[in-house]
């Protein structure tokens, strides 16, 4: 498989972690849109959001407390989560993850890519 967020879970790629968990994996973005933007992604590969079934409420649901603490951790008191989802969603990486997004007052539409 050649997908990039597979790759840096697996510790393949070069990424500045900031959590890991048996479940999930946290990142900074390489291209931020914010002063925080950490993207939140599965350990295991599930291409979009489309593509989850009931088995995976477990992983899900860790991955918004995972960004709730983390935005925490930031000291974020607001902050955006974006999951964009397939080619007309924005999605561009195809394994699904969460943007967590904040550290400066953001615009009240969706800008982000």
């Amino acid at each position: 498989m050649d997908c990039i967020f597979c790759k840096i879970v697996a510790g393949e790629a070069p990424a500045r972690i900031v959590y890991r968990d048996d479940l999930v994996t946290a990142f900074h973005d390489l291209r931020p849109a914010a002063p925080v933007h950490i993207l939140i992604v599965p350990n295991r590969h599930v291409a979009t959001l489309n593509d989850l079934t009931p088995a995976d409420e477990t992983w899900s649901g860790h991955l918004l407390e995972t960004a709730r603490r983390l935005a925490a951790e930031q000291g974020l008191t607001g902050y955006r989560l974006v999951l964009n989802v397939g080619a007309e969603g924005g999605q561009s990486v195809f394994h699904l993850h969460l943007h967590l997004v904040g550290g400066r007052r953001l615009q009240s539409h969706l800008g982000l890519a």
